[in-house]
């Protein structure tokens, strides 16, 4: 079994006149969100053997306050910020030697991805909260496609 664990970031702060949506920092909510996720990732044991990450500001500092990460491969990844799920699906693929692969990123593509993985359908869901986790199981062999995921796990702060 492979696994795709999507990791949405955490509370941001809203952007200030004239600040790039992509340099907004968490809030005190999502930096204890984001630890929280890290605590219940490592009380599960989803430990990641690679890291897929959005360079956005509030995707990295989530990622900073998950805590260790064992020795997972860590990679910013450029693509991710404002992602459809069809990129993200494209993405998985390419990384397709990791036996567990975490990706840190942004709605509405996250939780579309989610739901297109597990039901063969993205439609309009909206149920991928800030610092939500989604865990996605595949078969070993199995392409990156619509409908062949189970969700195994799903948790939200």
């Amino acid at each position: 079994m492979r696994e795709l664990i999507l990791l949405r970031h955490a509370h941001a702060e809203a952007a200030g006149p004239g600040m790039d949506d992509g340099q907004r920092p968490l809030s005190a909510t999502g930096l204890a969100e984001a630890r929280a996720a890290g605590a219940w990732l490592q009380a599960q044991g989803l430990l990641p053997d690679r890291v897929l990450c959005s360079p956005a500001l509030r995707a990295r500092q989530t990622l900073a306050a998950l805590g260790a990460l064992g020795q997972a491969d860590v990679r910013e990844e450029a693509s991710i910020y404002g992602a459809s799920p069809g990129t993200l699906i494209a993405l998985a693929d390419t990384h397709a030697d990791a036996t567990r692969l975490l990706l840190v990123g942004h709605n509405p593509g996250l939780e579309q991805l989610a739901a297109l993985l597990h039901s063969g359908q993205s439609g309009d869901y909206r149920g991928m909260p800030p610092a939500g986790v989604a865990v996605l199981v595949f078969p070993k062999d199995a392409a990156i496609e619509p409908g062949v995921a189970r969700l195994s796990q799903f948790w939200w702060p």
